[in-house]
Parts: C-alpha cells; sequence; structure tokens
C-alpha cells in the first residue's frame, strides 16, 4: 500500500463530516411519515407503519454489523487453521523422527547388553519413561563412543523440542475453537436478525407495503437531491483548486494538474479507480448474500474488496479494516474510487463513483445497485478513505 497511507483508530470520525447521535437510516423515513395521516398510531394493537419501517431497517443494520463480524471471525478461523495444521504436521514429522532416534539408543543399549557392560535388557530401555533416567542408571553414557553420545544428545534435544511444539499446537487448538465460537455465533446472530426482519414485513398487509414502497421513493428523490448538491460543491472545490494551480504555475513551466494534488497522482489513482468502478458496475443486479465474495454474490465490503483487486490493490476483508487501508479524505474531495463508510460502528462501504453517487450492495435482499450515498441521510455517514 502507498506510504501516505495513515491509520487511524476504527469509530473516530472525519474533520468536516456530521455525526450526529441518531444516526440511522431509519429516521429519515420516520421523518416523512410523520407528514402524513398513514403516520397515526395503530389502535388495533399492531405496530404502527414507522414503527415495522423501523424495526426492519434496524434488524437489517444488525444483520449487516453482525455480518462484518462474520466475515472477521471467518479469515481469522481460516488464518488458525493453517497454522494448527502446520503445527500438528511438524508435530507429526517430530514425533517420527523421535521413534527412529529412540530405536537407534535402543540398538546402543542391546550393544552395550551383548558385550557384557550393561545388565539390563533393551526392553527395559525401550519402555523407559526417560531415555535419561536410563542411561545414568546403567552408567551407559561413560561407555558409549562420540558418535552415539552426539546421538543421545541429539534426542534429548529433539524430545524437547516436540514437547514444546504439541504444547504450542494445542494452545493454537484452544485458540481455533474459540474462533470457531465466535464465528457460529456471528453467523446465528445474521440468521436472527433476517429471520426477525423477514418475520415483521410478511406480517404486512398488500397497503402498507405499497406505503412503504412510496415512502423508499420519497427517500431516494431526496437522496438523488442531496447527492446533486454534493455535486455541485465537489464541482466548485475543483474549479478552485485548478484555478489556484494554475495562478501558481503562471510563473513556472514545469507541469499543470487536474483537479486537486498532482497531476501525475491524480492520474495515477484515476487509472486504478476506473478499473475498480467498471468491475464494481458490471456486479450491479447481483445479489447482497452475506459473507460473499463473489462472483456471483457479494456483500458490501466483498464488493469493495474485488472492485479494487481488479485494479490491481488489496485491500482486507472488513469494513473495520478497509476504513484504515488507505487515507482519510473530506466529504467535499471525494474522488471516484473512493470509499465511502457509514454509521458509527463502520459496518456499511461502497465505492463512490461520483456525483454523490456510489455502487454498493445495500442490505439482505437487495442487489447490487448504484445509489446516491446519502441513502439513508446525511447523519450515517462516516468517513472517506482513498485505498491507492
Amino acid at each position: 500500500m502507498a506510504s501516505h497511507r495513515k491509520s487511524r483508530p476504527a469509530g473516530t470520525r472525519v474533520p468536516g463530516i456530521r455525526t450526529p447521535a441518531l444516526a440511522t437510516a431509519a429516521l429519515t423515513s420516520v421523518a416523512l411519515l410523520s407528514q402524513t395521516a398513514d403516520a397515526t398510531p395503530s389502535t388495533d394493537g399492531r405496530p404502527s407503519l414507522e414503527e415495522v419501517e423501523k424495526k426492519v431497517d434496524d434488524l437489517y443494520r444488525q444483520a449487516e454489523s453482525a455480518t462484518e463480524k462474520y466475515n472477521a471471525a471467518k479469515e481469522k478461523t481460516t488464518k488458525q487453521r493453517k497454522q494448527v495444521d502446520t503445527l500438528l504436521d511438524d508435530v507429526a514429522k517430530r514425533a517420527q523422527k523421535l521413534n527412529q532416534e529412540r530405536e537407534q539408543l535402543g540398538s546402543f543399549a542391546a550393544a552395550q547388553y551383548r558385550t557384557g557392560a550393561a545388565a539390563p535388557d533393551t526392553a527395559t530401555f525401550l519402555l523407559a519413561d526417560s531415555p535419561q533416567d536410563y542411561f545414568d542408571q546403567t552408567q551407559l553414557m561413560g561407555r558409549l563412543t562420540s558418535r552415539q553420545k552426539t546421538a543421545v544428545d541429539d534426542y534429548f534435544a529433539e524430545q524437547s523440542a516436540t514437547m514444546k511444539k504439541r504444547e504450542e499446537a494445542s494452545r493454537s487448538l484452544e485458540t481455533l475453537t474459540r474462533t470457531q465460537s465466535d464465528l457460529q455465533t456471528a453467523k446465528s446472530t445474521v440468521q436472527r436478525k433476517l429471520s426477525s426482519a423477514r418475520e415483521l414485513l410478511s406480517k404486512l398487509t398488500a397497503q402498507e407495503k405499497a406505503r412503504l414502497a412510496q415512502i423508499e421513493k420519497q427517500k431516494q428523490e431526496e437522496a438523488a437531491r442531496k447527492a446533486a448538491e454534493l455535486a455541485k460543491q465537489q464541482a466548485a472545490a475543483q474549479a478552485e483548486a485548478a484555478a489556484a494551480t494554475q495562478d501558481s504555475g503562471s510563473t513556472s513551466t514545469s507541469g499543470t494538474s487536474t483537479g486537486t494534488g498532482t497531476g501525475t497522482s491524480d492520474s495515477s489513482y484515476a487509472t486504478k479507480a476506473a478499473k475498480a468502478i467498471s468491475f464494481a458496475r458490471a456486479q450491479i443486479g447481483k445479489p447482497y448474500v452475506w459473507g460473499a465474495t463473489g462472483p456471483g454474490s457479494y456483500d458490501c465490503s466483498g464488493l469493495t474488496q474485488a472492485a479494487w483487486k481488479a485494479a490491481g490493490v488489496t485491500l482486507p476483508r472488513t469494513t473495520y479494516d478497509q476504513v484504515n487501508a488507505g487515507t482519510t479524505v473530506s466529504l467535499t474531495d471525494a474522488q471516484p474510487g473512493d470509499l465511502i463508510f457509514f454509521y458509527d460502528d463502520i459496518s456499511h462501504v461502497g465505492i463512490y463513483i461520483g456525483n454523490g453517487m456510489m455502487i454498493h450492495a445495500p442490505k439482505p435482499g437487495a442487489y447490487v445497485r448504484e445509489e446516491s450515498i446519502y441513502y439513508g441521510g446525511e447523519s450515517i455517514i462516516h468517513s472517506v478513505v482513498r485505498p491507492a
């Protein structure tokens, strides 16, 4: 990754990005509902439509957050399983080597016995818990040749190393077991949240579902309006930066730049970003599936990871790590290809394509799509990161 990358603790905010405490997508829909007669409380004991929508939104949010925890646990489990397999293979090889050296030492003891130098038989040695004790007790060490003594020393060293490897493998197995438990917990949480959301939606009448669709349309229209406003702000900022660059370059003929930063840097990033966006655009219409990394389906961080991989840049698996895998920039300075992160727990991410729009894998039941970065309101935007 580029040397300009700086790590930032997850959860911190970027100057200039709004961070109100109530940062949920449901707030926008509740505000819209309150303007209609349909927002009145239910009198039949059933939850009101706005209560159902807020609950469903919250459940999807919780499911996506649990998905990122699942992704982290899955990645950790894979690494730990490889480590355990390597350790167990090493222990098996060492045990085989130890048995061979033990047999060799037994032959030394048998030779001493045949020459009358020692009374105990080789069976005593082979069954002994400690070969060292056997050699000490029978005083064989004093009568062994230099080559035989070296073999004995090698045996004891291998025995000690094997015991240490067995202990290390045991600890690694315990760690793997705990991580697998975390993985199962996250998986169960995702399934439970999605099941609850589906159950709530299944209880809605056709009329209520139609009203929800209308509310969603109003939200999208508002998000599109805000995206257009951001596009104007970005265009103004770029024009100002270009003017400043032109003024400063009037006394120099060393070159010009486009947008912000140096021309060479912007050109290199733009080339990579174009490849990432092209890949992401080709995935539009594919379903969101939690834990998926393609090629047939994706979750949010799986999509951004795959998109930037297509551009030759390796990103971590989870949103929690991707948010630190680059340089943080302001929303106004966002460029196509940048990663836009959402919510206080950084549980969602999309790839910015310009003009206030992004491509992302939204949530369970939805498909990869192009959408305003304000799809859930301005307050849920966490930060913007340039990954290369």
